[in-house]
């Protein structure tokens, strides 16, 4: 007792519901005596003098400032009159109650679904683990219930959600006014935690250079890193106390943390006010050192007004730091003060901006216009470009208006935005190009922009980004949905990344290892609460445990949860764990308001060609079923489906450097390989692909029919920019890394160039052409019967051993009226690439015109290059109310013999050994075909012809009945005789097998990678299903015989389900498909509720079906339509498929 001590707790903060932050209890830190006691009775100014003035930064940085926000929810009478308080929870300390008065949205709080915000100022609490939420019970409606409070720390970097879903309430529920809230793991959001920063404005001694205007202030660090613009005062009776004539205003924020230098900073207002207008004379900005033992001040000079009505008229500046004042405690306890000028400051910098408007009808603009430059020194941020240079009506159509814009120096421009505000009664704008000149080195940045700016152009935009014409960099800025940035994560960009570098949005979407892409389609069931808000999750699980990270499913443009009834689709991409074995379905809802009812998951893997269909019919709730939110699947409980590998590509193409080069059309491509073709694909346009002298990168997956030999790209002409100039498209293999070109170099246009929407590149690998160039005659003769001729346009499209031909309209002919009764027409294609031999045509017509029936006899397809005729002998008709009423045929070559069904036939098996383990024993294989079992077949080892060496490949031959396509293998590894066995062959590692069937040259391949166990008896085995098959073009055309197929559609029994559209179906096998065919039937009313409808369509033989596609042209009174399935019947072989639908066209 006889050392006493003293103990100073400044405060210098309101307690006021109206003042301040609205606390009405606050916690003081202990401060040395000197910081308290008076000094001297001098000073003025903006109180520099006070020592308690320097130590709010310090007190700022060891208090934690949470915002807490609070969701009433949407029940009858959720809200409360009562008063509220709260109790934060950290694993050091808690607040001890704090009553929420002032609210941050809302006058009157905690109304139905309301959503307040308050600020909770603490000293450290530790981690904060719970919240105690409850209120005093009085007032009128005092019971209330709460959604969820959120509580964010900005100095922490952490967001952390407290589900609630309950009453706070002595007439409901449980009868508690106060509950304990505890957060939901998988709703807490990490982000960088932001760091305090003392700003002082120091306003001029000029006459009206104060305003009561609200200042805002961006915070600009190294490589463009920088703050949010923040506000600095809360309300309005600030703004009027603040900023007066020669006056300093300091205020304390919590921004993010820019880096050790700050090179420039932005300030603002917002003009308005009785006197918005303001002379700045200094900014000081002051900050702790990293290690806390001291801080630093740097002055921004600036002594310019921001006003509408001085100087510039200007309302924004930008100002750069002239001095950095540093005071450092050292060890000794002494303080040492330094002052230095900034070296190398950045440059303030005039910007000549030009802004072309296009000659066009209707290009100019009277709206407000705004832009925004970006260098990789940071960027302007959005300016207001008000005064023109050169002209008093800026905008107008086919002029150029100069803007001056005054910045630090932003070093190599590479993008800006353009944006209007839609005022004014023409507002739609044009935009042709943009200049900017650096007034200092004279550096010029070209933008070519030839798009619209308008709510009823083009895709409705006011706002756009433009690339500098030469620059070649990332443009992931453009990405808006998680597609995108998953695409990012997929690309070879990422290959060399470090992951720990990664941040910003893309950090939730890299991960370590390879990554592929997987598609989730989830099916939400019709119980009245089986829909949810939650954010839905899944976890892959592979062999040996391999498990993906946590991929969440996200919606793009920020929409949630999974209404009743849906079926939602996501496309992600995560860890490539092999045979998927598991997955684990979740969500991060944690209270009992987010129960989910999931009917159906699907998940597909492209690139191992399968997909799986779980029915689930599981609650995933708290207070539901078995009370979990995330479950496990087996998916050996999963329907198999195969779909096809896929590989991934990196697709690049580049648009031409031509006036109006870029397009808004739908662009459609078809590749076509050794192995095969791929349907027609759309590339998605994204926000701002395929524009003018651009090159767009892009992840495409692509059936594996490598190598290429050519690709089709179509447009579908439609769009306010209709055509496009393509120069050339570039593929890189992402697994083998293996490049194919395809050049053009012209438009695709209906008025340009060839004047077509459809063009075919030739593939080039290592500078070779894969194909050659001919030129087709087609030949079409009209029977000689009676109405026989049509008046209806025909089309045509050709097979061959190397692709088809595309769609050829048969336009001009040496008869001015085509297709008439007993007529020759004869039609010229120049210029396509060679389908080799050829093997079948598709003829139809559109139906339109007086008499559009026709009844043809025969086409000739004569290849010029190899002078070789090819004969498709038709005699029947294509016409709605002749014949068997279809009007899309497909006709087998005649020139190509159809040979009988083979007996048998030799197979040669080639067996690569991997390096796992080789074997002295013998092997023993059985093949399993479509139509046949092979006998087993014995590769007997010895020393004289040894086989199955480590890395060797060893071709075999047998002869066997005829077995169809090859579908599986048996494969045993069998011990030679009763002798010792070293343990070195007790497995045998069997990397590839490859089968061909000899006479028609099919090939098919089977990815093996397996130890097999030596065995001594025969009923042990290895079974492997076929992975990959090559069919020759010999095979192909055995397969095109004349078939007739029975379609049967069966239509949904819920009300609503029949159809009065026109209906087309598409079949898809093996061979090919039927092209798009109607469903029609003369004076019957097809597609109704709970009915049955039978159909028969002729084609060439389609081999094995893989899907069936059903459309319809949206016509009639009563659309819309439930498809329950298809069943399709080959009638020559009696062979049934079933395509199960159940869900609405």
């Amino acid at each position: 007792m006889n050392n006493e001590i003293t103990y100073y707790f400044p405060c210098q903060r309101w307690l006021a519901v109206e003042e301040d932050d609205g606390q009405l209890s606050r916690e003081l830190l202990p401060v040395d005596e000197s910081y308290v006691l008076p000094q001297s009775e001098e000073g003025g100014g903006g109180g520099d003098n006070n020592p308690l003035d320097n130590l709010a930064l310090e007190q700022k940085d060891k208090s934690t400032t949470f915002s807490v926000t609070i969701k009433t929810g949407i029940k009858k009478n959720a809200g409360t009159d009562a008063n509220v308080f709260i109790t934060l929870f950290g694993t050091q300390d808690d607040t001890g109650m704090t009553l929420l008065k002032s609210s941050k949205t809302n006058s009157d709080k905690f109304e139905r679904d309301s959503i307040e915000i308050f600020t909770v100022e603490t000293l450290d609490l530790g981690d904060l683990w719970k919240v105690r939420l409850g209120h005093d019970n009085t007032g009128k409606a005092p019971g209330w219930f709460v959604d969820w409070v959120e509580v964010d720390a900005p100095s922490l970097g952490k967001c952390m959600t407290f589900p609630c879903g309950r009453w706070l309430a002595k007439n409901e529920d449980d009868g508690s006014i106060i509950r304990d809230l505890f957060h939901a793991e998988l709703q807490t959001r990490l982000y960088t935690p932001f760091v305090p920063y003392e700003i002082t404005l120091y306003t001029s001694d000029v006459f009206a250079a104060g305003t009561d205007a609200n200042i805002f202030i961006i915070i600009y660090g190294c490589d463009a890193v920088c703050t949010q613009q923040k506000y600095l005062c809360t309300n309005k009776r600030e703004q009027k106390q603040f900023f007066e004539r020669k006056s300093a205003s300091r205020f304390i924020v919590e921004l993010e943390d820019v880096g050790e230098v700050i090179e420039k900073i932005r300030i603002g207002h917002n003009n308005t006010g009785m006197n918005p207008g303001w002379h700045c004379s200094h900014v000081d900005i002051r900050r702790l050192l990293p290690d806390k033992d001291g801080a630093e001040t740097l002055t921004f000079p600036c002594d310019r007004w921001l006003a509408t009505s001085e100087d510039d008229k200007k309302t924004i500046r930008e100002l750069v730091p002239y001095d950095i004042f540093t005071e450092k405690y050292m060890k000794d306890g002494s303080l040492r003060q330094v002052y230095k000028e900034v070296e190398e400051p950045l440059d303030i910098v005039l910007y000549s901006v030009q802004i072309f408007t296009g000659n066009i009808p209707g290009a100019g603009t009277d709206a407000k216009v705004y832009i925004t430059i970006y260098g990789d020194l940071g960027d302007t941020g959005e300016r207001y470009l008000g005064k023109s240079e050169n002209r008093t009506n800026k905008f107008e159509r086919g002029t150029a208006d100069t803007f001056i814009i005054e910045a630090a120096d932003l070093g190599v421009i590479y993008k800006i935005k353009l944006r209007h505000d839609n005022s004014k009664w023409c507002a739609d704008w044009y935009v042709e190009k943009v200049e900017i000149w650096n007034d200092t080195n004279e550096d010029e940045f070209l933008f070519l922009c030839g798009r619209w700016l308008s709510l009823k152009k083009e895709d409705g935009r006011l706002e756009r980004l433009f690339y500098e014409k030469e620059y070649t960099g990332d443009r992931s800025s453009n990405c808006s949905s998680p597609a995108d940035f998953w695409e990012i994560a997929l690309s070879s960009k990422m290959a060399d990344v470090d992951i720990s570098t990664v941040t910003g949005p893309m950090a939730d979407y890299v991960q370590e290892g390879p990554i592929i892409p997987y598609y989730v389609s989830v099916t939400t069931g019709k119980h009245k609460d089986a829909a949810t808000d939650s954010r839905a999750f899944i976890f892959l699980i592979g062999e040996g445990e391999e498990r993906s990270k946590r991929i969440w499913l996200d919606y793009p443009r920020g929409k949630r949860g999974f209404s009743r009834g849906s079926v939602e689709e996501f496309y992600v991409a995560g860890l490539d764990v092999g045979i998927i074995k598991k997955i684990e379905l979740g969500h991060d809802g944690a209270s009992p308001e987010s129960c989910w009812l999931v009917e159906e998951l699907c998940l597909a893997v492209p690139t191992q060609g399968t997909k799986y269909m779980l029915n689930c019919n599981c609650w995933l709730a708290k207070d539901r079923g078995d009370g979990i939110t995330s479950r496990v699947f087996d998916l050996l409980d999963a329907m198999v489906v195969n779909i096809g590998v896929k590989v991934l590509y990196e697709m690049t193409v580049w648009t031409g450097d031509v006036v109006g080069g870029g397009t808004d059309s739908n662009i459609f491509m078809t590749l076509y390989g050794i192995n095969g073709s791929t349907e027609e694909m759309q590339l998605d346009k994204k926000k701002a692909r395929f524009e003018r002298e651009q090159n767009d990168t892009f992840i495409m997956e692509i059936l594996d029919i490598a190598p290429f030999t050519k690709m089709r790209i179509r447009i579908d002409g439609l769009g306010s920019r209709p055509e496009w100039f393509l120069e050339r498209i570039l593929l890189k293999n992402m697994n083998t890394g293996d490049l194919t070109m395809f050049y053009y170099g012209d438009w695709l246009s209906q008025r340009k160039g060839k004047k077509t929407l459809v063009c075919e590149m030739c593939a080039v690998i290592d500078e070779e052409e894969m194909m050659e160039w001919t030129s087709y005659t087609v030949t079409v003769k009209t029977s000689d019967i009676l109405g026989a001729g049509t008046d209806a346009s025909v089309f045509i499209i050709i097979f061959g051993e190397n692709g088809d031909s595309g769609t050829l309209a048969l336009k001009q002919s040496a008869n001015w009226n085509k297709f008439e009764r007993n007529n020759t027409d004869t039609f010229n294609f120049p210029d396509m690439l060679s389908l080799g031999h050829l093997c079948k045509l598709r003829v139809w017509h559109d139906n339109k015109g007086i008499f559009p029936g026709w009844h043809l006899s025969y086409v000739d397809v004569k290849d010029n290059s190899r002078d070789e005729t090819f004969r498709f002998q038709c005699d029947c008709w294509l016409s709605k109310s002749e014949g068997d009423g279809q009007t899309v045929r497909d006709f087998a070559c005649a020139n190509n013999k159809i040979h009988d069904e083979l007996e048998e036939t030799t197979y040669e098996i080639v067996i690569e050994t991997g390096n796992g383990g080789e074997t002295r024993e013998n092997v023993w294989l059985i093949l399993e075909g479509r139509k046949n079992r092979s006998k087993e077949f014995l590769v007997e080892n010895s020393s004289r012809q040894r086989a199955f060496r480590k890395g060797t490949t060893d071709t075999f031959e047998f002869d066997s009945i005829y077995l169809g396509d090859i579908a599986s293998l048996c494969v045993g590894h069998l011990a030679r005789e009763d002798r010792f066995i070293p343990k070195r062959e007790l497995v045998w590692h069997v990397k590839t097998i490859t089968i061909t069937e000899m006479e028609y040259g099919n090939v098919y391949f089977f990815n093996c990678d397996c130890l097999i166990p030596l065995k001594r008896k025969r009923k042990y085995f290895k079974v492997f299903e076929v992975t990959k098959t090559t069919e020759s073009f010999a095979s192909k055309v055995q397969s095109l015989v004349p078939v007739k197929y029975e379609v049967i559609v069966t239509t949904g029994y819920e009300p609503g389900a029949g159809t009065d559209a026109n209906v087309f179906v598409t079949i898809f096998g093996a061979n090919g498909d039927t092209g798009k065919r109607e469903l029609k039937q003369k004076l019957r009313n097809l597609f109704e509720r709970g009915s049955t409808d039978r159909f028969f369509l002729e084609t060439l033989e389609l081999g094995e079906l893989r899907k069936v596609r059903l459309e319809h042209d949206s016509s009639g009174y009563c659309s819309g339509w439930l498809v329950e399935k298809v069943e399709v019947t080959n009638t020559s072989t009696g062979v049934a498929t079933i395509f199960n639908c159940g869900s609405s066209d």
